[in-house]
């Protein structure tokens, strides 16, 4: 028996799971068009534990959203379940953000190509086949009218994320398919835990850094002389 704690914050979606035997057992997460991970995310954390009757002792590893997506967001994740690794001296597990986003979708032919909007006409995506496996690498991709052709006029192509607006505004193919209003949440976090847990796949908490696949760049405010 395993019970693994999930934890997504890398996009607006603060995400907490508790799964056993990767099979999530308690979901609490927030839709929010805004990032709230700052105020809820332990305030989630201590509601999942609660509604599943568990203590944070009986935990057997913390599995955490690696990216790519939100440097802030992936930031506070991050801490909060090296925080929990350290306290109850258990593992922290890795989950590629774009690997589990795929996870949403059961297509029965095709590919998934999970995004994640980045600036301007530019997305963060990866491609997986309908078993969920990587079948390209992720890439912080420009998008264009002949993005993902190669893929479109062989099958169909599943589009997830939040980078699916601007993408269904440039690519115009019948064998494009959109799923809307998806985020990445910590629901399919669980399964891809859990075999990483059985074979013994731990992150170092001590070194551990987000995948934030490109650099952190801050922009000054409006009206900022500095």
């Amino acid at each position: 028996m395993a019970y693994i704690l999930s934890i997504e914050t890398a996009t607006t979606n603060c995400s907490v799971a508790l799964s056993e035997n990767g099979k999530t057992i308690v979901l609490k997460e927030d839709y929010n068009e805004g990032y709230s991970h700052g105020e809820r995310l332990h305030v989630y954390i201590e509601a999942v534990l609660k509604e599943s009757g568990l203590k944070k002792d009986e935990l057997h590893a913390i599995a955490i959203s690696k990216g790519p997506g939100s440097y802030t967001g992936l930031r506070i994740g991050v801490s909060a379940a090296k925080g929990l690794c350290y306290a109850l001296d258990i593992p922290l597990i890795s989950v590629p953000t774009l690997e589990a986003l795929a996870c949403q979708v059961d297509p029965s032919n095709g590919v998934i190509v999970p995004m994640l909007d980045a600036r301007r006409q530019e997305v963060y995506a990866a491609v997986f086949d309908v078993r969920h496996n990587q079948i390209r690498e992720t890439q912080a991709q420009i998008l264009d009218a002949v993005a993902f052709r190669d893929y479109l006029e062989r099958d169909k192509v599943s589009f997830i994320g939040n980078g699916v607006e601007k993408t269904k505004a440039l690519i115009h193919h019948s064998n494009a398919v959109f799923i809307e209003g998806r985020l990445p949440s910590a629901n399919t976090m669980g399964r891809l835990a859990y075999d990483k847990y059985k074979k013994g796949d731990h992150e170092d908490v001590a070194y551990f850094e987000p995948y934030y696949l490109k650099d952190f760049v801050a922009i000054k405010p409006k009206g900022s002389s500095r």
